[in-house]
């Protein structure tokens, strides 16, 4: 482990996503992927932007707790794109991709990274924010970057570090890698005096 406060501690990371496992081990730390029990990613009416981040992490760390050890420390996290006032998540299918990235096209939104780091005698919960500006996009060439990178896994419909985030991302103010999905500058200072 990087700190000795972590020393006799065991880190989980609750996610499937391979961004989020690369980014936290190219970070120097040692962890665990595990599965949480299967949740249904519904954000309440009235909470927004930040908190709806917040409340997923949160949520998903809910799931997990009753298997959490004494020497476990447990990392969840969720994205979420906001155009607007408008929280795009996951796309369901084609359409639903082709619907988001159209309304991103030629604007600024806001990505927003939720994340829970919990013990079973500690739990703290942050968030991270970061404008993306996207130059105009083609119907041609949204529809071409759904065809061949299938961003369905993604919020927003799109990874920034594939064609489109290398062809159209104009300006970023914030962590890049808080928009690929986890803010580990943030989890690196939380962890330090967990």
């Amino acid at each position: 482990m990087i700190f000795d406060n972590l020393t006799n501690k065991t880190l989980l990371l609750a996610s499937q996503s391979p961004r989020r496992k690369q980014l936290l081990e190219e970070a120097g730390f040692t962890f665990i992927i595990v599965n949480t029990k299967f949740i249904e990613e519904t954000i309440p009416k009235g909470i927004i932007n930040a908190d709806a981040a917040v409340f997923l992490a949160e949520l998903k760390a809910n799931a997990y707790i009753s298997d959490l050890k004494a020497n476990e420390i447990l990392i969840t996290a969720d994205t979420i794109v906001c155009s607007e006032d408008t929280i795009l998540g996951k796309p369901n299918n084609y359409d639903d991709a082709f619907k988001m990235l159209k309304s991103l096209s030629g604007k600024t939104h806001s990505v927003i990274t939720g994340v829970n780091i919990r013990s079973v005698n500690q739990s703290i919960s942050f968030s991270d924010k970061t404008f993306v500006k996207f130059k105009k996009m083609t119907n041609q060439e949204i529809e071409y970057y759904i065809i061949n990178y299938k961003p369905y896994d993604k919020a927003g419909a799109y990874g920034i570090q594939e064609w489109i985030g290398l062809n159209f991302i104009e300006k970023i103010e914030g962590s890049y890698f808080n928009v690929m999905g986890l803010p580990v500058h943030l989890i690196y200072e939380h962890l330090k005096h967990f």
